[in-house]
Parts: C-alpha cells; sequence; structure tokens
C-alpha cells in the first residue's frame, strides 16, 4: 500500500468494465477507479450513451482519419473538455494534460497520452494509450 492509499478512506469503487465476482460486483481502489475513468472517457463514442449523448471522446473513431498535427490539436481540445467534465471533483482541471501525435516510427499509431494531479492528494498520474 502507498503512502497516498493509506491517507484516503477504503472506500471500493465500481469496477470497469462491470462485472460479477463471489463478494458481488468487482470493486477496484480510487486510483485504479479514476483511470478507468479516463479510460471510459477515451474510448467511449459520443451519442454512445442514451442519456449522456456528449459524453465521451471516440477514440476509435479517430483511427480512419488522417494522422496529422491539424487532428491531434483538434483531439487534444475535444479530450481535454471529455476529461475535465468526467473527473470533476476527482482530479484537479488546471493540471490535465493531454498530447495527441504518432511515434516517429510508427506513423499509423495514433498515442495518448493523459496526465492529472489528483486533488486531495497532490499525486500526479500519467496514462499512456496508443490507439490503433
Amino acid at each position: 500500500m502507498s503512502q497516498y492509499e493509506s491517507t484516503l478512506p477504503r472506500v471500493g469503487y465500481m469496477a470497469f468494465p462491470f462485472r460479477i465476482t463471489e463478494n458481488g460486483a468487482a470493486q477496484v481502489a480510487r486510483f485504479d477507479h479514476i483511470r478507468q475513468q479516463v479510460e471510459q472517457v477515451l474510448f467511449t463514442s459520443p451519442g454512445e450513451r442514451v442519456f449522456r449523448p456528449e459524453y465521451g471522446f471516440g477514440a476509435r473513431q479517430h483511427v480512419f482519419e488522417p494522422n496529422a498535427v491539424g487532428l491531434w490539436e483538434l483531439a487534444q481540445n475535444r479530450l481535454f473538455g471529455a476529461l475535465s467534465e468526467a473527473l470533476a471533483g476527482e482530479v484537479d482541471p488546471k493540471t490535465i494534460r493531454v498530447d495527441i501525435g504518432a511515434p516517429p516510427d510508427q506513423p499509423e499509431v495514433l498515442m495518448v497520452q493523459i496526465s492529472y494531479t489528483i486533488a486531495a492528494l497532490a499525486r500526479e498520474e500519467t496514462h499512456r494509450f496508443e490507439v490503433t
């Protein structure tokens, strides 16, 4: 257990993807829950959720777009907005950083790096995703 986890109340959060274990709904710790929220925003397409049609970024739809700087800038802005809304209360919105681009040796891959600071702990987290 890290020093950060020991300062938080031990509250279980419902795991994503949702699944049932022998003890009921699967649960995860807070840091895993926040990461799973990031994944949900990244891979949920706008319009996919019935009661929240604006929710999500839709990374899969960007796979078929030209992998160019213009797309990266637009995608960064859209993803920043989606994350700011979805992570409100969990992370400090001023600390959210989104970097999108392609590795020099793999122009067919869309790399997404998301960094943020957990508000209650001042702990920075960084996640990298390859969308192919």
